[in-house]
């Protein structure tokens, strides 16, 4: 069984930067994708970004030029730094990864964007 473990949200102000990490049970090096969605309350789970085990990360029109998404194997973490943050950013932010036909989600962590 996968854990996935999130941390880095808090509040930050308009302009702020935070940045998010996930830290796996088990070694990342294996997973298919690791990624980053997040939800704002009333919407649907939406992708901000994610990695496949080959190639460069995909983010969402929302996310390019402003957040970076990037993983550390060793220390079985995937990251996310978030740059000129916007109030419309504020959700709770969650962790994924797919292992061959298996999805796994961490707990999610709240990001507010407010002045």
């Amino acid at each position: 069984q996968v854990q996935l473990v999130e941390s880095g949200g808090g509040l930050v102000q308009p302009g702020g930067s935070l940045r998010l990490s996930c830290e796996a049970s088990v070694s990342i090096f294996s997973f298919t994708s690791m990624g980053w969605y997040r939800q704002a309350p009333g919407k649907p789970r939406e992708l901000v970004a994610e990695l496949y085990r080959y190639g460069s990360p995909n983010y969402a029109d929302s996310a390019k030029g402003r957040f970076t998404l990037s993983r550390d194997n060793a220390k079985n973490t995937v990251y996310l730094q978030m740059n000129s943050l916007k109030p419309e950013d504020t959700a709770v932010y969650y962790c994924r990864t797919t292992a061959d036909v298996n999805i796994y989600w961490g707990q999610g962590t709240q990001v507010t964007v407010s002045s």
